[in-house]
């Protein structure tokens, strides 16, 4: 197995981004892809180590940038005035998600029609938002991801099968946004999972993530579950 990757630079409007990818080119292709969106702080080891994993699996990983290239915050008060122009305009996050679906398209690795996203928090939200708007990506996966619905996608069929990964104690997602969100993305006829996680607060995949003031822990238990059901997905769409 050699694990190759490369930095893909790619632009939105006014704005250079620049993407992660990663492949097994001891793999006969073109292969399965999958986009990973990243949480508030913009691109960062963390994703592009997802990206990896996912070569490591037999997919091309793509660790997309929402902020542009050498954007990142450095805590949060950074990370809050990045994302929040796309948590006020969610017209503009879903067109830069489809953009990053469109560029791993376009790479020579990947065979187009079987494309799936996975995200991370603020990325949960990104790639919840791309089923939203309709894309036919096969599936998406968020893991402790935002819910709050856009507000522009009511009554848009979501053809992607959802995967939802979440903890049960999240602060930033409480109990009932679950629901509300259940409700919704039946209502939009999708084919939907929500595995919630007890004792589980938000960032439970990241073993950076130690402040349980702000309700986010590493949980270990539910990082590997949750992997696990997310590897288990994957097969199942990308299939």
């Amino acid at each position: 197995m050699t694990i190759q990757t490369r930095l893909i630079e790619y632009q939105h409007g006014e704005t250079l981004l620049e993407g992660f990818l990663a492949w097994n080119d001891a793999l006969e292709g073109p292969l399965p892809g999958v986009v990973v969106a990243h949480a508030w702080g913009g691109r960062n080891p963390f994703e592009e180590d997802k990206a990896v994993k996912l070569a490591e699996l037999g997919y091309v990983g793509f660790a997309l940038d929402m902020y542009g290239k050498g954007v990142r915050g450095s805590g949060p008060d950074e990370n809050t005035v990045l994302m929040t122009p796309f948590m006020q305009d969610r017209q503009l996050l879903q067109g830069r998600m489809d953009l990053a679906v469109a560029i791993l398209r376009e790479q020579p690795e990947v065979d187009a029609p079987r494309v799936a996203a996975m995200g991370f928090c603020f990325g949960g939200l990104c790639v919840l938002d791309l089923a939203r708007s309709g894309s036919d990506v096969l599936g998406v996966a968020s893991f402790h991801g935002l819910f709050a619905p856009p507000g522009n996608t009511v009554g848009t069929p979501i053809t992607a099968k959802v995967l939802c990964l979440h903890g049960y104690d999240d602060p930033m997602a409480q109990p009932q946004s679950m629901l509300d969100l259940a409700s919704e993305l039946s209502a939009a006829g999708a084919d939907w999972q929500v595995h919630a996680y007890g004792n589980t607060v938000h960032s439970f995949t990241n073993p950076a993530a130690d402040d349980k003031a702000a309700g986010t822990a590493y949980d270990a238990n539910a990082d590997r579950r949750s992997w696990a059901s997310l590897v288990d997905f994957l097969e199942e769409v990308l299939a």
